[in-house]
């Protein structure tokens, strides 16, 4: 774990007074441990546990898992795991292969009961532990507490929520390389588009070249002409043609840690509305990013943002939120909608947008990142911003 998790995850503890730190959404997980598990991704329901206390830290997973976690060679000071999955042992086992083996000797029968068994591990025996309730259903948590009936179980999925909005360095390093990925991967497709390329086409090669630079693509809407206007569709057969607005909204995930990004072209020059409301939106997404500093509340951000693009020259223009936190989840605290008065602090990762959707016309997406500083917001991406012009 990097120290700047620990620390977040400590300030918790001394805060709440809590003995663990019990993670069980993917993110939460991820934060504790530094896992993502393909199995939890596959099968709804499935219980992993991250668990973080002052002695140290604990990783449970299915025994499915177990050979995911060694040979990633998770750092966490306890693995335990539970069910049954057998496993050959070859004559020239490495070490990867004898740590499975040790891990898998003993698998505990249930979840909660590996759960109970990680925090004996830790020494936590009593007192209160924060149970993330993300990645469990009632039944579940019914019967970790059933399990743990000597511990006071409060649910702290807020908790996890509210120490995961200040980024550490390597945070901000993979968060970087998320964005710098998308934007590479969404010239790419600049350059191949022309007349009579489809929807579907122009996101394969958007695909191809995020998972080429080894990150997993997300999200990926990439509408033309009047589609342009769904919020999130998938790409379909319609084939571009001259005029069309291309509205980019999209983004890939880079050791667990999410872009996305917002762009817009259009197949040869603009017509006049199209340039004008580009123009109106832009002001707009430069107006927030211009307000944003320690301090300031997320609902002045959105109203800054929708004053800017209605004197812009689109007085109609409304919205439900210009952005918000952007980490190991696509959609993270604080949302920059109205009313809101989080204060943004440094060291926050948000993501900025102002898009505008017309059915029967089209739409057009502007979204920036932006790592906030003692001084202000500073812009990690390096793609510009303005109306891309496909000729």
């Amino acid at each position: 774990m990097y120290p700047h998790q620990a620390e977040r995850l400590s300030a918790v503890l001394d805060r709440e007074g809590l003995e663990a730190l019990v993670a069980t959404a993917p993110e939460n997980l991820c934060y504790v441990t530094g896992f993502r598990s393909l199995i939890q991704a596959s099968y709804r329901g499935m219980e992993l546990f991250g668990i973080f206390t002052r002695r140290g830290t604990a990783l449970v997973v299915p025994a499915g898992d177990v050979p995911t976690v060694a040979a990633e060679g998770v750092e966490v000071d306890h693995v335990g795991c539970y069910g049954r999955l057998f496993f050959g042992l070859a004559e020239r086992a490495d070490e990867t292969a004898r740590r499975v083996q040790e891990w898998i000797r003993q698998p505990a029968a249930t979840a909660a009961d590996a759960l109970a068994a990680a925090l004996e591990a830790l020494g936590v025996r009593q007192g209160r532990v924060g149970l993330d309730e993300g990645g469990l259903g009632p039944a579940a948590w019914r019967r970790i507490a059933e399990r743990l009936a000597g511990l006071s179980l409060i649910e702290a999925g807020t908790y996890f929520g509210a120490a995961r909005v200040i980024k550490g360095p390597w945070e901000i390093e993979c968060l970087q390389r998320a964005l710098h990925i998308a934007e590479e991967s969404v010239n790419a497709v600049i350059q191949m588009l022309e007349p009579g390329v489809t929807e579907r086409e122009a996101a394969l090669v958007y695909q191809a070249e995020v998972a080429r630079r080894g990150a997993e693509p997300f999200a990926v809407v990439l509408l033309f002409g009047e589609r342009a206007a769904i919020l999130a569709i998938g790409p379909s057969g319609c084939a571009l043609k001259t005029g069309d607005l291309v509205r980019f909204d999209l983004g890939c995930v880079y050791q667990g840690y999410y872009s996305h990004l917002g762009r817009t072209a259009v197949m040869r020059e603009p017509k006049a509305r199209q340039q004008q409301v580009w123009d109106a939106i832009q002001r707009g997404l430069e107006a927030a990013i211009d307000a944003i500093g320690p301090g300031v509340a997320a609902g002045r951000i959105f109203d800054v943002a929708i004053e800017a693009t209605r004197k812009a020259g689109l007085a109609h223009y409304d919205r439900g939120h210009v952005g918000h936190g952007i980490g190991l989840a696509g959609y993270e605290r604080p949302k920059l909608a109205p009313g809101n008065d989080a204060r943004v602090e440094a060291g926050m990762v948000l993501r900025v947008e102002t898009p505008y959707y017309e059915p029967g016309w089209g739409g057009l997406h502007i979204k920036d990142t932006v790592l906030v500083t003692r001084g202000g917001a500073s812009v990690m991406n390096r793609s510009a911003r303005g109306l891309v012009v496909l000729d």
